[in-house]
């Protein structure tokens, strides 16, 4: 199935559900494959012809491999900026592949959960994503697909070093294991530093809301694994089930219980702020409505506040992003257009019980 966009509801993606095992820390579990197709010179130095050709055989072959889901194929250089930028809001396509006009497509499953970026770095980025702390189902998921594809297409491969990728930290199994948490209570307490730490002893990375190089906006953070060369899929993925998250998730639940005991008044300060602003504000920025949702988030995962439903809540942490809102009103806002709609729509969304 092809088309230009799917036709989006008024909600976030599936993976914001705030469903799933340890899914009031653990926000979202993804992996990601990089594969490239044989015979083709990386991107760097590929043609437009190249590039073209790219596009066509994997377009068919994603289709033809798509393991009974139905996936909608979008030509990204002949969507508008605005459509291409509301893709990066829904994490189904990374920012580099969403800038310029250069020859590229992404492949989406009708739920979310299968996003396959082609011309990004590599010529295939293949990524299933699930809401909590589900790694394995989303492995499983990549996996099956990644074979399925690998009976279609000739993969860049060596006996000696793996899959062959763009960048030399991917060499090898060419897979990326990352998890999305929500980090507040840690953020409030100063004790951030500590998931640093324990992902430097672990050789993994630590990244903002929308990964490389982003900041961590509304206490996001998402945590991957660094190489891949010289390691098996499955030690990867144990290293994150069994020691990184769990460590992480008992951390922030530690800071949590420690504010609620030793600071209750600062807690719920924080929360009812947030409530305050939130439900009767007349401007919000992007970053400050993240931040103010974050502690209303917090208070509501700890039952210090009854108000909206989490899934409200979770809903806008996308909605608000300025492509999503743009899009829901109907025509382009500008900074301080975004700004007004921006908090009578948070204002609505968290009227409605």
């Amino acid at each position: 199935m092809s088309g230009r966009m799917i036709q989006w509801s008024e909600h976030a993606s599936p993976w914001l559900r705030g469903e799933g095992p340890d899914s009031d820390v653990v926000i979202s579990s993804r992996v990601r494959l990089a594969r490239n197709v044989a015979g083709f010179p990386f991107l760097l130095k590929a043609g437009a012809a190249q590039r073209r050709e790219l596009c066509q055989i994997c377009r068919a072959k994603l289709l033809d491999a798509s393991m009974g889901r139905t996936l909608v194929w979008m030509d990204l250089a002949d969507m508008p900026a605005l459509e291409r930028q509301l893709l990066v809001e829904r994490h189904l396509i990374s920012r580099q592949h969403g800038q310029g006009d250069k020859i590229r497509g992404l492949a989406v499953s009708d739920d979310e959960s299968v996003a396959v970026m082609v011309n990004e770095e590599d010529h295939i980025r293949l990524q299933v994503i699930y809401s909590g702390m589900r790694l394995a189902d989303a492995y499983r998921a990549a996996n099956a697909m990644d074979d399925a594809l690998e009976k279609q297409i000739d993969f860049a491969f060596s006996d000696k070093l793996g899959y062959l990728t763009a960048c030399p930290t991917n060499v090898g199994t060419g897979i990326r294991v990352s998890v999305m948490m929500h980090l507040p209570a840690l953020k409030l307490t100063g004790e951030i530093e500590k998931v640093q730490r324990a992902a430097r002893d672990m050789h993994m990375a630590v990244r903002g809301f929308y990964g490389e190089g982003t900041e961590a906006l509304g206490d996001f953070y998402q945590v991957s694994n660094q190489t891949t060369l010289g390691r098996g899929e499955q030690e990867i993925l144990t290293d994150f089930q069994d020691q990184m998250v769990p460590q992480i998730v008992r951390y922030e639940q530690e800071a949590r219980a420690a504010l609620a005991e030793r600071r209750p008044s600062l807690l719920d300060d924080r929360i009812q702020r947030a409530w305050a602003v939130l439900t009767h504000a007349r401007l919000l920025g992007s970053e400050e409505t993240l931040y103010l949702l974050s502690h209303l988030r917090l208070g509501l995962c700890m039952g210090r506040i009854e108000g909206p439903d989490l899934q409200q809540v979770n809903d806008l942490f996308a909605l608000t992003g300025p492509s999503h809102l743009q899009r829901i009103a109907g025509r382009v806002l500008t900074g301080s257009e975004r700004r007004e709609f921006r908090a009578t729509f948070v204002r609505q969304r968290l009227s409605e019980r």
